[in-house]
């Protein structure tokens, strides 16, 4: 797939990025930290007011391509040199006697990535149906969440203009993605070269062109946005009704893996009148033989949906009425009350018993979520494998024993106990005393099956009906993370 510019022309475009110091911190320098933050919201002022003060090339780029400002043919050329005007034009279109950005091209850390322009640099104009999503916060979301073990191979399913191939190429030996857009490979094609990259781009729909290939890591920002089926905007949509391609994602993840691999994406599923969420996404899971854990981290009532989604591409929902009836119709017909955002991800471990978790978790969470997935991954693996009574135990850094108690009569009387992790996932857990007891005991020292025999001694109770209440208490508190396997 051929780029915007040819290899020439994307040197020279990096040498000057590069020379203007055209990132994300050199913006940041540039702008101070609240102008930049504005950025994000689309508010320009206080980023075309800097500039103004600031005359330069990076100022220029940073009028040209972030704030959408027309700029004179002189102050681009010096801005891109040494590559000539000329041959930038893919990336810029007349506008009376300069010229303006025809794409989106953003510093992203040290790379660049190349897209089509964002509803911020397009006021008032719907986007089109073939649009290019550059950044975004769902794709930065996935990034996030992404595993980083060094994998041989890696696959991005819909890859749009590169963001989370970007990202697979600090630590896959080769970067594979798919796209049903020729424009968005070519899209992608120009952010690997532009950033001295080389993937393997195909063009097709999602998993087809890539039947009967395995991949260590499969990654996919779908489109996923559940509805009648239709597709006005093939970044969101799918052509699938409801919350279909999500399903099939799930579907194809085991022909996708190899043994040990992990597939990671972003999914919708429908909450439907009479029925759990939770088991309607199992009913995906059930037979695939994958470990699985699904978060659900949003919902959203189907009218805020629609507008959100609407809006999304630039249409006001108050004058696309048929639109949103239609949607919210075909809503009504499938009696869905509400719609699941989360993430799936998916290992290929082998196991004829697959560990399987759905739940909910809205909570805050503190840093990357890719490491915390990886730590429950490695938990789990501890469960299955180890002998839990015989293990050796320890609380996890920070770790906090909160009561909440009324006055009564007799003073204070508590009503709960809760266990709370003060960053990672945050997990809350209520807990009575016998699990406090064995908590505090947890130091890496003793064995839980020592732990258990003291405790049965002081209370009297047999160690072995204890045995059976504190395995799987503390199995669970191992999965949360409150207690962790004692180094060595």
């Amino acid at each position: 797939m051929d780029a915007l510019l040819d290899a020439d022309g994307l040197a020279r475009l990096r040498e000057a990025l590069t020379s203007a110091r055209y990132t994300s911190q050199g913006i940041k320098d540039l702008l101070g930290e609240p102008a930049t933050a504005a950025l994000a919201r689309n508010d320009f002022r206080a980023a075309l007011k800097r500039t103004q003060e600031q005359p330069g090339r990076l100022s220029t780029l940073v009028r040209l391509f972030v704030c959408g400002q027309t700029e004179s043919l002189d102050a681009v050329a010096d801005a891109l040199a040494p590559l000539p005007l000329a041959a930038a034009l893919p990336l810029l279109e007349a506008d009376g006697d300069g010229v303006r950005a025809a794409v989106e091209l953003e510093p992203y850390g040290d790379w660049w990535v190349v897209a089509d322009l964002s509803a911020g640099m397009r006021p008032g104009r719907p986007l089109p149906g073939d649009h290019v999503l550059g950044i975004g916060g769902a794709s930065t979301t996935l990034a996030a969440a992404t595993l980083r073990h060094p994998v041989a191979t890696a696959l991005d399913l819909g890859a749009g203009c590169g963001v989370q191939a970007l990202h697979l190429s600090t630590h896959a030996a080769k970067v594979t993605a798919t796209d049903l857009l020729p424009r968005a490979l070519r899209f992608a094609a120009t952010t690997a070269a532009l950033n001295g990259l080389d993937w393997e781009l195909l063009h097709g729909d999602l998993t087809a062109p890539v039947a009967g290939r395995r991949f260590d890591l499969v990654v996919s920002n779908p489109p996923f946005v559940a509805g009648p089926g239709t597709t006005d905007h093939t970044y969101r949509d799918s052509g699938r009704p409801g919350d279909a391609v999500c399903a099939e994602l799930v579907a194809a993840a085991p022909r996708l893996l190899n043994d040990g691999g992990h597939m990671q994406f972003l999914a919708n599923w429908l909450h439907v009148t009479g029925e759990q969420w939770e088991d309607r996404v199992a009913d995906w899971l059930a037979g695939t033989g994958l470990d699985a854990w699904v978060i659900q981290r949003e919902v959203s009532d189907p009218v805020a949906y629609v507008n959100l989604w609407l809006s999304d591409a630039s249409e006001d929902p108050a004058r696309q009425p048929a639109i949103a009836a239609a949607w919210l119709d075909w809503f009504d017909a499938q009696k869905v009350d509400a719609v699941g955002f989360g993430l799936i991800t998916l290992r290929a471990g082998g196991h004829e018993d697959p560990t399987v978790r759905i739940e909910d978790l809205r909570q805050t969470v503190d840093g990357p979520f890719g490491p915390l997935i990886g730590d429950w991954f490695a938990r789990q693996d501890f469960l299955r494998d180890g002998d839990l009574l015989g293990a050796r135990l320890t609380a996890a850094p920070g770790l906090r024993l909160r009561q909440e108690a009324t006055q009564g009569a007799e003073g204070w009387e508590v009503e709960r106990q809760l266990l709370s992790l003060p960053d990672g996932l945050r997990w809350i857990e209520e807990v009575d005393q016998v699990a406090i007891t064995l908590v505090g005991a947890c130091n890496g020292t003793v064995t839980l099956r020592d732990q258990v025999d003291v405790l049965a001694a002081a209370h009297g109770v047999p160690a072995e009906l204890l045995a059976d209440v504190a395995v799987p208490l503390v199995s669970h508190l191992v999965e949360r993370g409150i207690l962790l396997p004692a180094a060595g």
